[in-house]
């Protein structure tokens, strides 16, 4: 045995945890949510990642003095609840567009989501209360099982991995390089077991010699990360497809006009305005955003005449818009689509949004509420999934409309690989706060993970231009009225090691950490 075996662990660290472990009613809770609001401003568009390492220590320091499994779930739900509080506090500002009807809603809305989706920070730390681990063991256990209820969000109940831990990366472009290879569950399992890892000093039974070294063991790591990252970068090329230029649409117009019936052709107009203003470069085809003709055009042939007039000649518009399509049984079905208009103003192919926004594209078991979805008058049906549209004049590509941008490994048709991902979306809803800034981060990451640009246009932004590397190498800030003129970035000529098998690399990963962590159990 070392000497430096039998030095007792850092002593305020150690009053530390245990002031947090003696905290009991409500200060144990305020203080467990406390830290989870902490840990939010790591995520986009603060980045602050070092605060990881003090957030989740104390969640593991708080999680000490539960004495039953009922304390063990509320640490971990207050944790959760205040994390997605604060990081999800602009979904609310949505029912503004319309507050005199959905005022009601208000407190469902701030209030409610965060409610549910801290369950799975709370089962978590039940999960991890109940197995026999302490020091090292418990800080690996814990990241075992916070990134694997970070993965079941991701996909239980139609899912919504938004915000996952991962994400911290967006503004540190070499770490992020990563996700290539283990996809953002991955890069959120790595993050987390190293943050945890400070914990493990307040153990007195964990000698400080092997809790520094596992620490900085994990800081290694992420230190290699960046480097290959960086090197990575370094080699990039700076590739565009031949013969393609883009002008991405940005009409600014307010979300609580767009749908008013006397409102809707003067978007339709100004959409037509904006893509017929003079160009520095010949532009080859307009990008317009989501629902961005608020009415169905398909069959209105003297709107889809006025659009075919701004189309650039030999080219198409990608716009979004609503579809109505009625079945065999005369039973109509509402679709939020993209259409591809050409110079004819023909139609040249469609996509319909699969992954639908529960309560505000569709009202989850309507029988029972006694309400519909937020959006009003009849409710979208969702389509078949991602799928590959081949078009005139332009690579393959992927359309995701608004959040289906948020799904790792379902963004792409595996048996039809496109060669760019182009996301549509609104988020006019949610004006000038932090939902575009962390909605345009987590399609940077789409676009690592598949190793393929991707382009998005916003209603009032962000819109811009990602290459297969997150570069962005164009963007047209929230909250501006105006077109961004753009190149698209060629993808990288072969799949990365995720976009070839996706989530499973995750999974490899996930079991590699369990296996460590019974490793450190056995050898405590």
């Amino acid at each position: 045995m070392h000497v430096a075996d039998t030095i007792p662990a850092d002593r305020l660290t150690i009053r530390t945890a245990g002031r947090l472990a003696a905290l009991a009613g409500w200060r144990r809770y305020a203080a467990s949510a406390l830290l989870g609001a902490l840990a939010t401003f790591a995520l986009p568009p603060g980045y602050a990642v070092p605060l990881l390492l003090i957030a989740f220590p104390g969640l593991l320091w708080l999680l000490e003095g539960a004495a039953t499994r009922r304390q063990a779930f509320a640490v971990g739900w207050w944790f959760g609840f205040g994390h997605h509080l604060f990081g999800l506090y602009w979904v609310s500002f949505a029912l503004f567009t319309d507050i005199k009807q959905f005022w009601w809603a208000l407190p469902l809305s701030a209030a409610g989501l965060p409610v549910l989706l801290a369950m799975f920070t709370g089962l978590a730390m039940l999960v991890l209360w109940l197995l026999p681990l302490r020091g090292l063991a418990r800080a690996l256990g814990f990241a075992v099982v916070w990134a694997a209820f970070e993965w079941l969000r991701g996909h239980i109940f139609t899912g919504f991995p938004w915000n996952l831990v991962g994400y911290a990366w967006v503004g540190w472009l070499p770490v992020l390089q990563s996700v290539s290879l283990l996809g953002i569950y991955g890069l959120s399992l790595l993050t987390v077991l190293v943050a945890a890892l400070p914990a493990a000093f307040a153990d007195p039974a964990e000698p400080p010699r092997r809790v520094g070294a596992a620490f900085a063991v994990g800081l290694l790591l992420f230190a290699g990360i960046g480097g290959w990252g960086a090197l990575r970068l370094a080699g990039a090329p700076t590739e565009n497809v031949p013969g393609v230029r883009l002008r991405l649409v940005q009409s600014g117009v307010e979300q609580r006009y767009k749908w008013q019936p006397e409102e809707r052709l003067k978007v339709f107009e100004t959409h037509l305005e904006l893509s017929a203003s003079p160009a520095r470069e010949p532009v080859t085809h307009l990008i317009w955003p989501e629902t961005a003709i608020p009415f169905f055009i398909e069959a209105d042939a003297a709107n889809r005449s006025a659009l075919a007039a701004v189309t650039p000649p030999g080219g198409m518009t990608l716009t979004g818009a609503p579809r109505a399509v009625r079945q065999a049984d005369g039973e109509v079905r509402y679709y939020n689509s993209l259409l591809a208009i050409d110079g004819s103003g023909a139609v040249r192919g469609s996509f319909d949004k699969a992954h639908l926004v529960p309560f505000g594209e569709y009202t989850p078991l309507r029988q029972y509420l006694p309400f519909g979805a937020m959006l009003g008058g009849p409710e979208f049906s969702a389509g078949p999934g991602p799928r590959t549209l081949h078009l005139a004049g332009l690579p393959p590509v992927s359309p995701l409309i608004c959040y289906e941008a948020i799904f790792p490994d379902a963004v792409t048709d595996p048996a039809d690989r496109p060669q760019w991902l182009l996301n549509l979306t609104n988020d006019a809803w949610y004006g000038q706060t932090a939902g575009p800034h962390q909605h345009f981060a987590i399609t940077q990451v789409r676009a690592v993970e598949e190793g393929m640009p991707l382009v998005r246009s916003a209603q009032t932004g962000i819109s811009g231009v990602v290459d297969s590397y997150g570069r962005v190498t164009a963007e047209l800030p929230l909250g501006v009225r105006g077109v961004l003129d753009a190149a698209l970035p060629k993808a990288l000529p072969d799949p990365t090691p995720y976009g070839r098998f996706g989530d499973w690399i995750f999974g490899v990963l996930l079991l590699a950490a369990a296996a460590l962590t019974l490793a450190a159990r056995r050898s405590r």
